[in-house]
């Protein structure tokens, strides 16, 4: 019998909400004939315009935060925010690319780059790091 643990809970949780939203993605593109413009270049071209959107309504704020954003612009960065996780998951579609394993996979790196002990509360890039 298989060991189910929190952590497999939760993956298979956020798997299955991955496989949800591709499909939605995949039957919108489909209704619209649209699968034909959906190069990777385009993709990621259009990935980086809607995280440019999105960045431009932090612009000349102080902090950011969800109160000085207001409840206006914080529905406007919402939608930015879905079209930046639209382009990417329609992305990794085309590319055949398991974003949740990428993630797995880039938090290893990440902990090897950036150990707990050594920059717990500092913001610096890794190779600003005593080796």
């Amino acid at each position: 019998m298989a060991t189910w643990t929190v952590e497999k809970c939760v993956t298979n949780a956020a798997a299955s909400d991955l496989l949800r939203l591709r499909a939605i993605v995949r039957q919108f593109v489909d209704e619209r004939d649209w699968d034909q413009f959906h190069t990777p270049k385009n993709l990621a071209s259009a990935l980086s315009v809607e995280a440019a959107e999105l960045l431009e309504h932090f612009q000349w704020l102080q902090s950011g935060r969800a109160e000085e954003l207001g409840a206006a612009r914080l529905q406007e960065v919402r939608h930015e925010m879905a079209d930046v996780l639209v382009y990417l998951v329609r992305l990794a579609d085309k590319l055949d690319v398991d974003l949740l394993a990428a993630v797995e996979e880039k938090m290893v790196l990440n902990r090897a780059k950036y150990p707990a002990d050594k920059v717990r509360g500092d913001a610096r890039k890794y190779d600003e790091y005593k080796k």
